[in-house]
């Protein structure tokens, strides 16, 4: 399974839900039609709606009768669907520009989400234990992974930082991706960034705004560094 294959998938049914074609309610094409439409792998097809499905926007279901397969029970709403359509042209974006702009954006959602006493981050933590799941692999984990930063992003109550890191979600997904391939040992790496993502909940959580910050930060940094993709990123702001 590619991650152009499933990402196929994913941005085929969310232009069909932000341009109106499917709404709440709906029911998705199987996925045997799916891949014979689209031109992918069922394999393919799953692991789009996995992700569809963790991101709140469908409600799968096995065995047959009026409830089974994929039901649409949400929208993308806020930021996701305003600049969904950057992700295309987000692909091509320099990579040290996309550390730049996560770090400056990333961090100023962790600082406003660990002052607001009334947040809501479930949705993250819906995420977290997604993560969570024995024998993920990489891609599935990365999307994961690029899901829970947006998840932040629009807890964070600002539509415009929401927007542009929904914007920037396929160039961070490919990049992440690119990295992983680099890294000898990704078990280890997967557990790290599970480590990391807790401790940035738990600061958020605990409204402690220097924390976050600065977890988030090394989080970022940390990882394209260790993946070889930069030769520090610490260093991207000061270059």
């Amino acid at each position: 399974m590619t991650q152009r294959a499933w990402r196929t998938v994913l941005e085929h049914i969310e232009r069909d839900l932000i341009e109106g074609r499917l709404g709440p309610g709906d029911r998705l094409p199987s996925e045997r039609d799916l891949s014979a439409d689209l031109g992918v792998g069922r394999s393919s097809v799953r692991e789009a709606l996995r992700v569809l499905e963790v991101m709140g926007l469908i409600r799968t279901a096995t065995g047959s009768g009026p409830q089974a397969g994929a039901i649409v029970i949400a929208t993308p709403s806020g930021g996701m669907q305003a600049l969904l359509r950057l992700q295309v042209a987000a692909q091509g974006f320099p990579l040290a520009d996309v550390v730049q702009t996560r770090l400056v954006l990333e961090s100023a959602v962790a600082q406003a989400l660990a002052a607001d006493g009334e947040r809501d981050l479930s949705a993250a933590h819906r995420i977290l234990d997604a993560m969570d799941v024995p024998h993920l692999t990489a891609p599935e984990f990365l999307a994961l992974d690029a899901q829970l930063h947006l998840a932040l992003a629009e807890a964070s109550g600002n539509s415009v930082i929401a927007a542009t890191m929904a914007g920037l979600r396929s160039a961070i997904e490919s990049y992440v991706l690119e990295g992983s391939a680099r890294i000898d040992d990704w078990s280890a790496m997967a557990e790290r960034l599970r480590a990391e993502h807790r401790q940035l909940v738990t600061a958020i959580d605990a409204g402690d705004a220097a924390s976050a910050d600065a977890l988030v930060r090394t989080h970022i940094t940390g990882y394209y560094t260790a993946a070889g993709l930069v030769p520090d990123a610490r260093t991207v702001l000061t270059d």
